[in-house]
């Protein structure tokens, strides 16, 4: 019997420097998409999932995002004493109960695959999820809430995956199919950061995960033996292509539209979008873009 994934990894130690001077006193995952900062939508995505433990693996000068996920008892008052009762339970979406989420450090940076490590004794011995942050994921069912129903028909490890321009392949984890079964591929093997003209596809792995805690192992064992991968860090990928041959591997491909807000261009394409979703803002937002494209046009 397939257990539940309940605890989710959330790897937040990242300096931001692609957001600098920004990023110099605000962590990136408290930036905001129109209103709401990244790591509440990864938060909303987990809690759409199952999840009810969140570990946030850490680094200094991320206190802002610790005290975000607090109560806030003068602003609460505040908002109740006005009547705006509204905006009060946008703030209380933001509250997290007590021992519901931990915070660990990582020490020193790396890679994706160490930030998991750092988490392995509060994950312990169950299936557990990753989320990046970064990866802001549009979608009618979150991507997460479908990989854990894809997930419990087939167990096993789980990476949501899609389709990138093949000179992009190099900036990712890239997969080897060995059957395509539709909305999942089972993986034959799995590289990372591959060059251009060795990358196996052009299915490139997102940042979701639902990993057994055999993962946890590999990656210990390759700590141990310093067995460091791409870029002279400790990777994730290569512990989870471990478990082809053993608990299996499959790629996902989640039904949705993914943003990269860890790149600037990603984070302005993902600001846009999502304030066009919002029907509040999306005629006055609109009539905006079509005078600026109006202006620029009449200024070439």
């Amino acid at each position: 019997m397939k257990r539940k994934v309940t605890k989710a990894v959330f790897p937040v130690a990242g300096l931001g420097t692609r957001f600098l001077p920004a990023t110099k006193s605000i962590p990136k995952e408290i930036m905001t998409l129109v209103d709401r900062p990244l790591i509440q939508y990864a938060i909303d995505e987990a809690r759409a999932a199952g999840i009810k433990e969140f570990i946030f693996v850490t680094s200094r000068g991320k206190s802002a995002l610790e005290d975000y996920f607090d109560h806030s008892p003068t602003l609460e008052e505040a908002l109740r004493s006005a009547g705006k009762n509204e905006l009060l339970a946008i703030l209380n979406g933001t509250d997290m109960e007590s021992g519901a989420i931990a915070y660990i450090r990582q020490h020193k940076p790396m890679g994706l695959g160490h930030a998991v490590w750092c988490a392995r004794r509060l994950i312990a011995n169950e299936p557990f999820a990753v989320i990046l942050p970064d990866d802001v994921i549009a979608a009618e069912i979150p991507c997460l809430q479908q990989m854990a129903e894809a997930y419990e028909e087939t167990g096993g490890n789980m990476v949501a995956t899609m389709e990138v321009p093949h000179e992009k392949t190099k900036a990712y984890g890239i997969l080897d199919v060995d059957r395509d079964l539709g909305d999942r591929v089972l993986v034959k093997s799995m590289v990372e950061k591959p060059k251009v003209e060795e990358a196996p596809s052009n299915l490139a792995v997102i940042g979701r995960y639902i990993l057994t805690p055999r993962v946890l192992h590999n990656l210990d064992q390759n700590l141990r033996h310093n067995r460091l991968g791409a870029g002279g860090e400790l990777q994730l990928t290569d512990a989870i292509a471990a478990e082809i041959d053993g608990q299996g591997v499959y790629g996902y491909r989640f039904k949705g539209q993914r943003f990269d807000c860890g790149s600037k261009a990603g984070f302005l394409q993902a600001t846009v979008s999502f304030a066009m979703a919002r029907p509040e803002l999306r005629d006055e937002f609109m009539d905006y873009l079509v005078d600026l494209v109006a202006m620029r046009e009449a200024a070439q």
